[in-house]
């Protein structure tokens, strides 16, 4: 059901609107997601799938790379500094990142269903 290569391309395309094209972020999550789906070619209900999954994976990988950057990148001290502010603003965090997690889920979701019926039909 899930196709690893179309998720770590679509991954990967998230990752890189989520660092890069912040502003348009919206549209480059559409256009991710279509692409996703698309090299799924596995159906609508497989694009969806496979795109959101895709989308989720991706802000996952995003928050984990904050948190690696918060914690050792933070202050002077190193690690202990940055583990201060990362525990500081952890939890308001955490509602940031789930948020993410599911509107990019659902937004790569839908367009990754027309991206998957399109392949489908040829």
């Amino acid at each position: 059901m899930t196709k690893w290569k179309a998720v770590i391309i679509g991954f990967i395309l998230a990752v890189i609107v989520q660092s890069y094209f912040a502003s348009v972020e919206f549209f480059g999550l559409l256009i991710v997601g279509f692409v996703t789906g698309f090299i799924a070619s596995d159906g609508a209900f497989g694009g969806l799938w496979n795109a959101a999954v895709a989308g989720a994976l991706g802000t996952i990988i995003s928050a984990i790379l904050f948190i690696l950057l918060a914690t050792f990148g933070g202050s002077l001290f190193g690690l202990f500094g940055g583990l201060t502010g990362f525990t500081i603003s952890g939890l308001s965090s955490l509602v940031v990142i789930i948020e993410k997690l599911i509107y990019y889920a659902i937004v790569m979701g839908i367009t990754g269903a027309i991206g998957g019926a399109i392949a489908s039909k040829k």
